[in-house]
C-alpha cells in the first residue's frame, strides 16, 4: 500500500494472536531496521532450504512499485526455484524510476547473500508511502541481522512487520486430506487501506507444502484471488504495490492429478476468503465488515460487478456506518453499476443468513425493504439494528439469471478521513 502511518499505531494488534506458522518447509525471521517510526518490527524474511515453486498475481495498475516491476519479471525466469521473499514496511519504493529498481535488486542480492542463493531466487515486497525512496543502508543492515540471534523467529512476526495501518495481523491456514495425506496451506496478509480489486489488493504471501508445479499454481492462485481479493473493497482505491505470492516447498507426498488439484484450488480459496474478510473487517477507520450478496444475475461476473459497485458506494457506507437503512443507495449504486439490471425485478434483504463461511445468523430471513424494485413496509428501528450487526449482510436478487457473487467492504467512520488526511504531513 501506499501508506506508512496514521491514527492507528502501525502494527498495534487489538486482540490477541493466535498462533500460527508457515507451511512445512519454510521458516520466518524478523528485525526493525528503522524504515517504521518508533522502532516498529519492519522487515521480514521467508525463506526455504530448498527450491520452491512459486506463482504470483499483482495490481493492474498501471503505476506500479519497483518490487512489482522485479518479481513479475523473475517469476516469469525463474518460477521453479525461489528460495525467499524478503518484505518492508515504511516505504512503497514506487514512483522511484531507475533508483527504485536498483535498490529492490540490491535487497534481493543482500538477501541471497543472507540465505545462500542466488538473487533471481528472491522475491521482494514493500509496502509504505509512495514516492520516496527506500533508505537502503537501513536495509542492508535489517537484512543482516536477519540472520543473528537478534531477530525475531516466526509467522506471526513477520504478519505484524509488514502492518502498516492494520490493527491486527491477518492470518489464515487450511489442510487438505487426500489418500492419507495432509497437505498444508499457511499464508497472512496486510491491508486496511487503498483496497480495491484488481487481481491482489494488499501483500499475501501464501505458503504450502503441496508437490505442484508452477503452472499449476498460478492457475490455483488466479482461480481463488479472483474468488477472494478481488471481491474487497475497503475505499475504491487500487495501489501501486498490490501482491500475492505462493510458494511451494514441495515437500508433501501427493499424487498430482486433476482432481488432486481441484481439491488444492477450493482449500486455496478458503485462507484466501479469510484473509479478504480480515482485510475489510480491518479497514481503517472501520468499526464492521459488510458483506455484499448479489444473486439472480445473467452470470456470476454481472454479479461481481453490481455486488462491487454497491461496495465502493461512499453513500452506502456511510449509512451503514450510521445505522442508516437508506436503501435507495443501494440501488442507485446497482444501477449505476454498468450491468443492464431491471430496476422493476430488484429485491433487497438487509440482514438474513451470510455467505458460506460467513457469520450471518443462520435461519434468519432478515428483513427485505425492496421487492421488484418498489418498497415494503419495514420498521425501520429494527432494520437500522441490522445496519449495526457485524456482519452486516445485505442480499440483492437482481431476478435476471442465476449468476451469485459476495464481496466484503467495511462502513465508512470519521475515523477513515482522519487517517487519510494527515499521512504524509
Amino acid at each position: 500500500m501506499n501508506h506508512a502511518s496514521g491514527t492507528r499505531s502501525p502494527g498495534d494488534t487489538s486482540t490477541p494472536e493466535a498462533p500460527f506458522d508457515l507451511a512445512p518447509g519454510f521458516r520466518a525471521s524478523v528485525v526493525a531496521c528503522g524504515l517504521k517510526a518508533g522502532g516498529a518490527l519492519d522487515l521480514a524474511l521467508v525463506s526455504s532450504d530448498r527450491a520452491c515453486a512459486a506463482a504470483g498475481v499483482f495490481t493492474t495498475n498501471r503505476v506500479q512499485a519497483a518490487p512489482v516491476l522485479y518479481d513479475r519479471e523473475i517469476l516469469h525466469r525463474n518460477p521453479a526455484a525461489i528460495r525467499a521473499v524478503i518484505a518492508n514496511a515504511g516505504c512503497a519504493n514506487a514512483c522511484t524510476g531507475e533508483r527504485g529498481l536498483a535498490d529492490v535488486r540490491r535487497t534481493a542480492e543482500l538477501t541471497a547473500r543472507a540465505v545462500g542463493c542466488e538473487p533471481g531466487q528472491v522475491l521482494v515486497l514493500s509496502t509504505g508511502v509512495i514516492g520516496r525512496p527506500l533508505e537502503m543502508e537501513k536495509v542492508a543492515r535489517g537484512i543482516a541481522a536477519l540472520a543473528s540471534p537478534a531477530a525475531e523467529q516466526g509467522a506471526q512476526a513477520a504478519a505484524r512487520a509488514i502492518l502498516t495501518t492494520d490493527t491486527r495481523i491477518k492470518t489464515a491456514g487450511a489442510d487438505l486430506e487426500r489418500g492419507g495425506r495432509t497437505i498444508a496451506i499457511r499464508g497472512f496478509a496486510k491491508g486496511a487501506g487503498m483496497i480495491h480489486p484488481g487481481l491482489a489488493t494488499m501483500l499475501a504471501v501464501l505458503t504450502t507444502d503441496a508437490p505442484f508445479p508452477p503452472q499449476a499454481l498460478h492457475r490455483s492462485l488466479a482461480a481463488a484471488a479472483a474468488r477472494s481479493f478481488n471481491r474487497v473493497s475497503v475505499d475504491g482505491d487500487m495501489s501501486t504495490n498490490d501482491t500475492v505470492l505462493l510458494l511451494a516447498s514441495r515437500t508433501a507426498s501427493l499424487t498430482v492429478d486433476e482432481a488432486a488439484k481441484r481439491a488444492f484450488t477450493e482449500r486455496l480459496t478458503d485462507v484466501c476468503v479469510s484473509l479478504a474478510r480480515q482485510i475489510a473487517r480491518d479497514g481503517e477507520g472501520a468499526t464492521r465488515l459488510v458483506e455484499i450478496t448479489v444473486t439472480g444475475a445473467l452470470d456470476e461476473a454481472e454479479a461481481h460487478t453490481v455486488a462491487d459497485s454497491i461496495a465502493r458506494s461512499p453513500l452506502v457506507k456511510t449509512a451503514v456506518h450510521g445505522g442508516d437503512p437508506n436503501w435507495g443507495r443501494v440501488l442507485a449504486a446497482a444501477g449505476y453499476s454498468g450491468a443492464a439490471v431491471d430496476p422493476e425485478r430488484m429485491t433487497l434483504t438487509f440482514g438474513g443468513s451470510g455467505d458460506d463461511g460467513g457469520e450471518g445468523d443462520a435461519g434468519d430471513p432478515g428483513i427485505t425493504v425492496v421487492r421488484d424494485g418498489l418498497p415494503v413496509p419495514f420498521e425501520a428501528a429494527a432494520a437500522s439494528a441490522l445496519l449495526q450487526r457485524d456482519p452486516v449482510i445485505m442480499r440483492l436478487a437482481l431476478g435476471r439469471g442465476h449468476g451469485e457473487a459476495t464481496v466484503w467492504t467495511c462502513d465508512f467512520s470519521a475515523e477513515y478521513v482522519a487517517i487519510n488526511a494527515h499521512y504524509t504531513t
